[in-house]
């Protein structure tokens, strides 16, 4: 989250006539963090708005009417030459990305640009900024070597925050480390293969490559390397290797293990074509730092699922305890889930919305598991103060919850699910919006399935009159959006899908 703060106060320019590529370049900014841009059509009024209020990066299209990039860059660094500045063209050639970087570009990007790539420069190039700022030293004066030390310290910074916001499962993790190490060692083909000691095979995982390359390609290269990955595995250590050491790779490679408590169970491989253009230890470097961390990065990951696997087995547990006293909320809870999970699949909800509202779901009457069974098991209706003692459910389930950091969000909806739209529910009488919106889905979902479940004291609800009840209460008990959502789930071809 910090990572994320910063970079929404960093101010960057995008200047482009080409309206398709300057919107594309502040969407890459975006999301990345990077929320406070700056665009531009032409470079004089980007110039002018940098003298009035500055920024930290400007990223610039070379051929524009009015001043070209090179004359923007030119003023720029006249006026700050601290301000990185990154030149974007569709006209690429070797001459004008040397004038450029001579006059003070910190880099040359080609149209069409990969998203990834301009988005880790835009990283490293704040980065390296930060630092030289915080060092007080003046760009100009320092000389190659400390210059090349920072970019050094600042490519590591880059990817150190890079790996500990990573997020999604295990597949886009990998995918993100193979995007990476393409990035920051500008090679052309990177493989990500899994080890199995027990079989003592691997197994391809990720691969991308600057080129589009075909599956028997890909096969090809996975077979070359084999004797690579062997001896990597065999060592415990990186490899690189030139060409000329690899006749049968016909190419330069870095292999580095990714280890867990000593034992390699994955190997990050990034190739060149070119044998003109070798690695060097400072890519070898970059990518120790990168599996290092990755690898710090998954084993976390791991042993938080693991733990997450061990609390909800005792959640389970708990929950067993109430079905064996009462069947009805066993089915409930199943029903509620598969209910709220359709909801969240309507709304488009992300992945992460959706695990919390299914956890919170399976886990919102597990506080009636401290309701006495005369009142959760009576055959009829309640008495005002017998529905007072099972209104505390939620806060008791809440109170169970919240004891665990891992469960924040699923605790707030177990809390809160009982909550009206028009501020008359329970516990806290929260109303319309400031009531957490998993907790609204599940609002739903409980009511519609308490409908139409049939009682001791009385006979469920067809589906048609408990559609009709939830649109009469529409914006009075439940969210408008909301139900709307829900009863187009019910009409859905797939209503019957679990989940």
């Amino acid at each position: 989250m910090a990572v994320h703060n910063q970079q929404e106060a960093k101010s960057i320019l995008v200047v482009d006539d080409d309206n398709a590529t300057r919107e594309l370049i502040i969407e890459t900014l975006h999301s990345g963090g990077y929320l406070n841009t700056r665009e531009f059509n032409n470079g004089l009024e980007a110039f002018e708005s940098f003298r009035e209020s500055g920024c930290e990066l400007i990223i610039s299209d070379l051929k524009m009417p009015g001043i070209s990039g090179m004359e923007l860059l030119n003023k720029v660094k006249e006026y700050n030459p601290s301000i990185p500045v990154i030149i974007v063209t569709g006209y690429p050639s070797i001459g004008g990305s040397v004038t450029a970087m001579k006059k003070g570009a910190v880099d040359f990007l080609s149209k069409p640009f990969d998203p990834d790539d301009l988005l880790f420069k835009v990283n490293l190039y704040l980065k390296e900024k930060s630092i030289l700022a915080a060092d007080a030293v003046d760009c100009e004066d320092s000389n190659w070597k400390f210059k090349e030390k920072i970019r050094e310290l600042s490519t590591i910074n880059v990817i150190y925050d890079r790996i500990e916001t990573m997020k999604g499962g295990n597949e886009e993790i990998f995918r993100e480390i193979v995007l990476l190490a393409l990035n920051v060692t500008g090679g052309d083909r990177c493989l990500l293969v899994l080890f199995d000691e027990t079989e003592h095979t691997f197994y391809r995982k990720t691969y991308e490559t600057k080129s589009g390359v075909s599956k028997e390609e890909e096969s090809t290269l996975l077979n070359k390397l084999k004797g690579v990955f062997i001896k990597v595995i065999s060592e415990k250590k990186a490899l690189l290797t030139g060409s000329d050491e690899n006749s049968d790779i016909l190419c330069c490679t870095i292999s580095v293990p990714l280890m867990i408590r000593n034992k390699v169970f994955a190997l990050l491989t990034v190739t060149n074509d070119n044998p003109a253009r070798t690695f060097g230890q400072k890519d070898l470097s970059f990518l120790q730092n990168l599996t290092a961390r990755a690898s710090l990065h998954l084993e976390n990951t791991l042993l938080y699922e693991s733990l997450f696997g061990s609390i909800m087995d005792t959640f389970e547990s708990l929950i067993h305890s109430i079905h064996a006293r009462d069947h009805y909320t066993e089915r409930h809870s199943q029903n509620v889930t598969t209910l709220a999970l359709r909801t969240a699949r309507a709304l488009r909800l992300s992945a992460y919305e959706t695990e919390s509202l299914k956890t919170a779901s399976l886990l919102h009457d597990i506080g009636k598991i401290a309701i006495p069974d005369h009142i959760l098991l009576k055959p009829g209706h309640l008495t005002p103060d017998e529905y007072k003692i099972i209104m505390n459910h939620s806060v008791i389930g809440e109170n169970i919850i919240k004891s665990l950091a891992l469960f924040e969000e699923e605790r707030k909806i177990v809390r809160h699910h009982h909550e009206r739209w028009d501020g008359n529910g329970y516990p806290d009488g929260l109303k319309k919006n400031n009531i957490p919106v998993l907790a609204r889905i599940l609002s739903v979902a409980d009511s519609f399935d308490a409908m139409t479940s049939d009682r001791p004291y009385r006979k469920g609800l067809i589906r048609e009159k408990a559609v009709d009840e939830l649109l009469k209460n529409r914006g009075a008990q439940f969210d408008p959006d909301i139900v709307d959502a829900f009863v187009g789930t019910l009409d859905s071809p797939n209503k019957s899908a679990s989940n």
